[in-house]
């Protein structure tokens, strides 16, 4: 199964505001309002933690996304957040969904370096 398609696209959104990605940014935030995500929950992508727009599911989900993109917290064995949000993505995604979340969150965040590789090397 596949997580459905306005999660992906709050995913790739959240992925692509933590590395900065602006090419990214645009596109998944037109294709989030494509699938009818309101602008409030976009720019709350920015700072989901925080926010009360996103139900338990889409947070789980954010979370993992937060932990798969920023991998300093990921290569440290002993973080006990890690392990938390491992655990809550099991509760709220099936193993097939958990998979397919999670090759959501790392091709996101491959395309999301090589637009920012091609930026760069255009501006040079």
């Amino acid at each position: 199964g596949h997580p459905d398609h306005v999660l992906s696209e709050i995913v790739k959104l959240r992925a692509s505001r933590l590395n900065n990605c602006r090419y990214c940014i645009d596109m998944h935030t037109a294709a989030a309002q494509e699938g009818g995500v309101g602008d409030d929950r976009i720019a709350a992508t920015a700072d989901w933690a925080d926010s009360p727009l996103f139900d338990e599911r889409e947070r789980t989900a954010l979370a993992l996304t937060d932990l798969l993109t920023v991998t300093e917290d990921l290569s440290r064995a002993e973080d006990s957040g890690a392990a938390a949000a491992w655990d809550e993505a099991a509760l709220h995604f099936p193993d097939d969904e958990l998979t397919q979340l999670v090759l959501t969150i790392a091709g996101i965040n491959t395309w999301n370096r090589v637009m920012i590789a091609e930026e760069v090397s255009e501006a040079g």
